[in-house]
């Protein structure tokens, strides 16, 4: 059964002056409906959802590639850092989303509409406290596009991975991992 508000974003593939700070606080407390479809006001419903219902809530954030899901799901973490009380203490936003740069280099690529891609799924879990402040994350990725390994289109490109890895070969550095009798070739 599934039971909530749909909210359909466009990326317009340029920065627009909506998710500043000021639009952040215009969302806070006000109720799904009173202001323009916003992922704040979307965010504002499940924060209090949470606190009066005392109950996880999920956000979904689906599209194609080059849609915006994962600005998108930024711009949520950035609402609940500011309205939990947490954006200046901790920057959770910056935390989760640089949590792994290393796995941000093995499952993003360039495709024909974006030049870093995530080719991968992510859960991210917020903690909060029983004052709903932000008091952590859990990031999880799934779906890991695996044929990009062995095929790209035209106009896109492998992991970032092994563009990284070729690019080092000749650090004393990359003899340590072990990859010297390895050898990946274009198909």
């Amino acid at each position: 059964l599934f039971e909530g508000i749909v909210l359909v974003a466009i990326n317009p593939y340029e920065q627009l002056p909506i998710y500043e700070q000021d639009v952040i606080y215009a969302y806070s407390g006000q109720n799904m409906g009173d202001m323009d479809p916003h992922i704040f006001a979307v965010a504002e419903e499940a924060y209090k959802q949470m606190a009066r219902d005392e109950k996880n809530q999920s956000i979904i954030v689906s599209g194609e590639s080059g849609a915006g899901k994962t600005v998108s799901a930024k711009y949520a973490m950035r609402f609940f850092a500011t309205v939990g009380g947490s954006a200046s203490e901790t920057n959770i936003e910056a935390k989760v989303l640089a949590s792994s740069p290393i796995m941000e280099a093995i499952g993003n690529a360039k495709t024909t509409r974006n030049d870093n891609s995530s080719r991968f799924g992510k859960y991210i879990q917020i903690g909060f406290d029983k004052r709903y402040h932000i008091i952590g994350a859990n990031m999880r990725t799934y779906l890991l596009e695996k044929s990009r390994v062995v095929f790209q289109a035209e106009d896109e490109r492998n992991y970032h991975i092994f563009y990284q890895l070729c690019a080092s070969a000749c650090l004393p550095e990359f003899k340590d991992l072990g990859l010297s009798k390895y050898f990946y070739l274009p198909v």
